[in-house]
């Protein structure tokens, strides 16, 4: 292979307009042949920059709306031409083909467009064909051809034509061509996901996955593991778009419990007041509500003192300074909201450590999306968990029937329950979380450290009695046996929500009506595991 070729012609075609005028004026002052097309042709005219139309290199006028205008064989043999092969020399000559050296070319804004809400036609409309043709043709013979797809590479392309007398390197063309065809793939992925969407297709034979670099971390969970964050899929507000104002590069540990923060706090509507989640481990330690946002924080964190130490904040109104205050008071890896004002950004600015982000909004807890999990030599696919509950269809299953004050603890507990890993027991009273038992391989054992977590709580602070007693208890899945029940009795629980539809589900009710306590059937399962 060639090392360096000296950039003789250059073929532009761009629907990203940024920088291309500056690009145009550098190649054409050092005397490189400029072919373009189209939008892109007259961008670089206005600019001053001597263009040759790409119908002149073809002898055909662009057609069909613009759809055919570079599929042509002085285009495609200019950039798969092998120039060291005379076989390939000889019939370039012998057609009139001249090499394309550079290839500049971003694609139709399909993603862009299928964000914005167009229609099914305007989509089709956006799905280039041309562009990536090219593209692969001239990253395939990336020996002898650059291939630059993004504006953010136009200085790194001059400062290689600089230091290579208007050249480039084989390695920097191999870098470009496995830019190249990642970018093919992504807007592949993203099309053919579209189509199957449409087509209702949820399990397609073939699964394209694709993201763009956001950042690399320091490393994954721990310190021998590499790591890197991506955006990818359909856009939804949240972690990947935030903005980080200070603090550290955020670890792989603290993408996963933010994001497991921001999605749980979104179940809380703002207009329904403030709130806020802690969470440590990807599991929440506390949450509650407030009628401000510090109040919400302090009633979250009262739930577990303990564990909220080095945790995740996440709030579902804009972060004040008396909020910050209250927060900074303990250490802190993350804090995330959407917004934060000044006084709250001047209190975390004098914690370097603290990361503060900012969500310019919350991610919508019923959007639909998929769920990815990697199993040895392949990965698993789901929808997302964003079913809502619907009050009108719970059943009351026992012969006392949930007073308003237990039923606002019940859908509170259950909202949380469903971010709870399982198997998950949540304790409510007054809008916020007493007590949370996770990940336990028995539901009893979950119960027990529940009731555990607010005796707790009730000795942090200083409590007459455990605040389980009259709480409000949620299970993530049915209860298999009355145990589960009597041990929650036994705490102090005075209503129970949960699925329902365990084989001894009457021996439960049983159970539930002997002790006296309140239960409701959702017919909804939250495993989260």
């Amino acid at each position: 292979m060639t090392d360096r070729v000296r950039i003789g012609r250059a073929l532009l075609s761009v629907s990203d307009k940024a920088g291309l005028a500056d690009l145009g004026g550098a190649l054409a002052a050092r005397g490189v042949e400029i072919v373009s097309t189209g939008g892109t042709a007259a961008a670089l005219r206005a600019a001053g920059v001597a263009v040759r139309d790409v119908a002149e290199l073809t002898g055909w006028p662009e057609m069909l709306g613009g759809r055919v205008k570079t599929l042509h064989p002085a285009v495609h043999g200019a950039l798969l031409g092998l120039r060291d092969d005379p076989g390939h020399a000889a019939a370039m000559a012998a057609h009139g083909i001249g090499a394309i050296d550079l290839l500049v070319v971003n694609l139709y804004p399909f993603a862009a467009t299928l964000a914005a809400g167009a229609g099914f036609a305007d989509c089709v409309e956006q799905i280039d064909i041309g562009g990536p043709a090219m593209v692969r043709a001239g990253a395939k013979n990336h020996a002898h051809v650059a291939v630059v797809t993004d504006p953010a590479d136009y200085p790194a392309l001059l400062d290689e034509m600089a230091r290579t007398d208007g050249g480039t390197t084989l390695a920097f063309r191999r870098r470009l061509a496995a830019a190249a065809f990642a970018l093919t793939a992504d807007y592949d992925a993203a099309v053919a996901g579209f189509l199957a969407a449409a087509a209702d297709e949820g399990a397609p034979r073939h699964r394209a996955l694709s993201g763009r670099l956001v950042q690399r971390l320091r490393y994954g969970e721990n310190p021998h593991q590499t790591a890197a964050f991506y955006a990818g899929g359909p856009q939804r507000a949240g972690l990947a778009t935030a903005r980080q104002w200070q603090g550290k590069a955020l670890s792989w540990n603290n993408i996963h419990d933010t994001d497991a923060a921001l999605e749980l706090v979104a179940e809380f509507r703002p207009e329904d007041g403030p709130a806020c989640v802690i969470v440590k481990h990807a599991n929440p330690c506390g949450a509650a509500r407030g009628a401000t946002p510090a109040e919400a924080y302090a009633r979250a964190f009262d739930c577990d003192r303990v564990s909220a130490f080095g945790g995740i904040v996440a709030l579902n109104h804009p972060l004040d300074g008396a909020t910050a205050e209250a927060i900074a008071a303990i250490f802190t890896e993350v804090v995330i909201a959407p917004g934060a004002d000044a006084a709250a950004r001047a209190v975390f600015a004098a914690r370097p450590n603290l990361r503060l982000l900012t969500v310019e909004a919350l991610p919508d807890p019923a959007a639909p999306g998929s769920v990815l999990r990697q199993v040895a030599g392949g990965f698993l696919v789901q929808d997302r968990d964003a079913v809502t509950l619907d009050p009108a269809a719970l059943r009351v299953v026992t012969r006392r029937a949930p007073e308003a004050g237990e039923m606002a603890d019940l859908l509170f507990a259950w909202t949380v329950a469903k971010h709870v890993k399982s198997n998950a027991i949540v304790l409510a009273r007054g809008g916020a979380t007493v007590g949370i038992g996770a990940g336990q391989m028995s539901r009893v054992d979950s119960t027990r450290i529940a009731a555990r977590k607010a005796a707790d709580m009730a000795a942090a602070l200083g409590l007459a009695e455990s605040p389980a007693a009259g709480a409000a208890a949620a299970s993530d899945a049915f209860f298999p046996f009355p145990d589960g029940i009597e041990a929650l009795a036994e705490a102090g629980v005075r209503a129970v929500i949960q699925p329902g539809g365990a084989l001894r589900d009457g021996e439960v009710v049983a159970a539930a009506d002997a002790l006296g306590l309140a239960m409701l059937f959702t017919g909804i399962r939250h495993f989260r595991h």
